[in-house]
């Protein structure tokens, strides 16, 4: 409650509603820089990004810039794998003047260049002018604003037009979940609740958040970032290290082998370093530029060896697309993404098995 009061948001929030045709869940991220980890950790759990970016003259220009928060969060959703994504222009009642549509193309235009360079296709964005303030296009089209005709994408699995937000919401295109494969469940967090035990809570990959009961394992034995999943079904196992393609992003140096920043992949929170720097390749096409380079800067692509400071579980991005991508962090930014290439797995690193799945397997 106390973080409401102050009118930030620390970590990650839960609001639900219901529209005529889905029921929404908004995973409130924080905006602060310092709490970014808290951003990707609900980032990482949705079908579609929505970004908010303020219209106020100075508010705007400080998102966009180099390294405002603008950029980090819409880049950060794409590496994520929200490739869905909805751009609400809100403040719109505090421009100059109020309502302005020469303001609001003009930070169309800005935000399109950027998101269009990070690899999102602007055809299939919906821009949307809006005071959340004031309610200006948020459930009603506006009559503050003649100019807007409302918003259109054109897309391969069908086209859509609308002029509010809450529309903007009812044309997202339901994703396909893989159901079929074996059952993962990445630790976001683990409480001891009194006469129940210890319940991890947990993202199931179908799109629901659960929690569950775990017998006869201390609350000290789990922690977020752990991965829960079947004993006898490919279980999650600790990784040794892995082969990853990143992208440098906005480093102020050169990166070398040995580097040990943050990495944050699905609910895990790790330092993790760059063993060896195999080779550099185009960004574009990643085609072989260099072997074995010395060092990497921003914007270089690159195949590096990586191998995480404590145990983690992670896997190619190929087999289980959620636990295959990760962003590095550095000097309270996010320095590069990745994705995770092929995983060399401990050989006795498949983890504890619960006594009732021992038992299990016993009665077969």
């Amino acid at each position: 409650m106390a973080e409401r009061e102050r009118g930030i948001t620390i970590d990650i929030s839960l609001w639900k509603f219901e529209t005529s045709k889905y029921y929404v869940t908004i995973i409130d991220a924080p905006g602060h820089r310092d709490l970014i980890k808290n951003m990707i950790t609900g980032t990482s759990q949705a079908d579609c990004a929505v970004l908010i970016v303020a219209a106020g003259f100075g508010e705007f220009e400080a998102g966009i810039s180099k390294n405002g928060q603008t950029r980090e969060h819409a880049l950060l959703a794409y590496t994520l794998g929200v490739k869905q994504l909805i751009v609400g222009v809100n403040k719109m009642d505090s421009t100059e003047p109020p309502y302005s549509h020469k303001r609001y193309e003009e930070i169309v235009k800005e935000v399109s260049t950027y998101i269009k360079k990070i690899g999102y296709n602007t055809d299939t964005v919906a821009f949307v002018p809006v005071s959340g303030w004031k309610g200006d296009n948020m459930l009603e089209p506006s009559a503050n604003m003649p100019w807007f005709k409302g918003w259109k994408v054109t897309r391969k699995d069908g086209n859509a037009s609308g002029t509010t937000l809450l529309e903007a919401l009812d044309c997202i295109l339901p994703p396909t979940r893989p159901t079929d494969k074996p059952l993962c469940l990445p630790l976001q967090d683990v409480y001891k609740i009194g006469g129940t035990g210890t319940v991890p809570v947990v993202k199931l990959f179908l799109g629901t958040n659960a929690g569950f009961n775990v017998k006869n394992v201390s609350v000290k034995d789990v922690r977020r970032g752990n991965v829960a999943g079947d004993s006898k079904n490919d279980p999650p196992m600790e990784a040794a290290g892995f082969t990853a393609q990143v992208i440098i992003l906005n480093h102020p140096g050169q990166i070398s082998a040995g580097y040990a920043p943050v990495l944050d992949c699905h609910m895990a929170h790790i330092a993790c370093k760059f063993a060896e720097l195999k080779e550099k390749t185009d960004r574009h096409s990643g085609k072989k530029l260099e072997d074995g380079p010395k060092f990497l800067k921003s914007g270089d692509a690159a195949i590096v060896d990586m191998v995480p400071g404590k145990p983690v579980c992670v896997e190619s991005f190929s087999d289980y697309p959620p636990l295959g991508r990760f962003a590095v962090h550095d000097i309270r930014q996010t320095v590069a993404v990745g994705v995770i290439k092929a995983v060399d797995k401990k050989a006795a690193g498949a983890g504890k098995v619960t006594k009732s799945a021992q038992k299990a397997q016993k009665a077969k």
